[in-house]
């Protein structure tokens, strides 16, 4: 087991990354506040794992109260989160009572909104089984539900006491679940460490093969970079926007598409190769770099071009983004590999010729 930390003064927390975690009761035994808690997970992560993590915590006298969702995104919203406070409310859960998330990047971002709103807020323990969870959602407090006119617009920054990445778990994820969460750990070599952006393209083949030590080594450095930014920006006023790199397009992709069409990844990956047509535009991205970087994303199974989508029905649906600031769209872009840039500079021509380069009908 390796672990991290997010240093946020007296909330931070660790991040425990390594194999058979699931099993080990001792790592959130200490930190309950009552000897009860609520996993929440769904009706796919629940057969393979629910079990198995509330175990330990039965044997030790811990009460386990299971919320099973239904699986996918569309599930993201009002109704769903209702349905976990009504199971919190008929168990008589209470504000020391700690919600575990188990599974994917929804479960997560639902838990967590729901450990915000519970009495005004409850403990939160993440316990991500689904490689984008494990180098992103589940890192940093963010927490959402979606809206039909915008992805992750309703939601709140709840930081977990814990996150327990097991990586055993990771062997029951689909392929093409685990392509999907690579395109968050291209993201952090293309916004902040070129280095690591190097090793993926070296290792990127025993990453997709599963080998232990290459998983560990890309989310212990996926989770470095995103702990970095998250202790320096919790909110997101400066340097936590860059992360953002592809959102903005890829929110657009999954809103506009409907929610489950592409996963999350699929969306960002062709999201994140728009941001770099547009970089290339204005002068800062090479074309050799945004091959080099097309190319990745290619090894990875990930699509480099986006829906067919109206170039209007992109921008439409990009302008309820979060990084909307007095109605100026703000993006992220990059000057280089390993260095991104938050920029409200490009021109609406310019913005409009990369989404039609980088679209499947152009």
């Amino acid at each position: 087991m390796k672990t991290l930390t997010v240093a946020l003064g007296e909330r931070s927390y660790p991040i425990h990354v390594g194999r058979g975690l699931l099993d080990r009761g001792e790592l959130l035994l200490p930190l309950l506040r009552q000897p009860k808690v609520a996993i929440v997970t769904n009706t796919t992560v629940a057969p393979l794992y629910l079990e198995r993590l509330a175990k330990p915590l039965r044997d030790a006298a811990v009460e386990v109260v299971e919320v099973v969702l239904p699986d996918g995104e569309r599930f993201k919203d009002w109704p769903t989160l209702n349905a976990i406070f009504d199971l919190l409310l008929q168990h008589r859960c209470e504000r020391s009572t700690t919600l575990v998330a188990l599974g994917g990047g929804v479960v997560g971002d639902m838990t967590g909104f729901a450990a915000a709103c519970f009495q005004r807020g409850t403990p939160l323990i993440q316990v991500p089984t689904t490689l984008l969870a494990q180098v992103d959602s589940s890192v940093g407090g963010k927490t959402a539900i979606n809206h039909p006119l915008g992805k992750n617009m309703i939601g709140a920054f709840h930081q977990p006491r814990l996150v327990l990445a097991d990586t055993d778990t990771l062997n029951t994820l689909p392929d093409r679940e685990l392509r999907a969460g690579l395109a968050e750990v291209i993201k952090y070599g293309l916004v902040r460490d070129l280095p690591f952006f190097e090793w993926l393209e070296g290792n990127l083949e025993s990453v997709l093969s599963r080998q232990p030590l290459a998983l560990a080594e890309a989310i212990c450095r996926s989770c470095q970079n995103k702990a970095a930014v998250v202790a320096a920006d919790e909110r997101e006023s400066g340097e936590r926007a860059l992360l953002n790199l592809g959102h903005t397009f890829g929110h657009a992709i999954e809103t506009g598409l409907g929610y489950g069409a592409w996963l999350h990844g699929e969306a960002v990956a062709a999201g994140t190769m728009m941001a770099a047509e547009l970089s290339s535009q204005l002068g800062w991205l090479g074309p050799a770099e945004v091959s080099r970087a097309e190319r990745l994303f290619q090894r990875a199974g990930l699509p480099v071009l986006g829906p067919a989508l109206d170039v209007d029905r992109y921008l439409e649906l990009m302008q309820n983004d979060k990084k909307v600031q007095g109605g100026s769209l703000r993006l992220v872009l990059l000057q280089r590999i390993g260095q991104a840039v938050v920029s409200s500079a490009a021109p609406t021509a310019d913005v409009r010729r990369a989404i039609a380069a980088r679209s499947a009908d152009a």
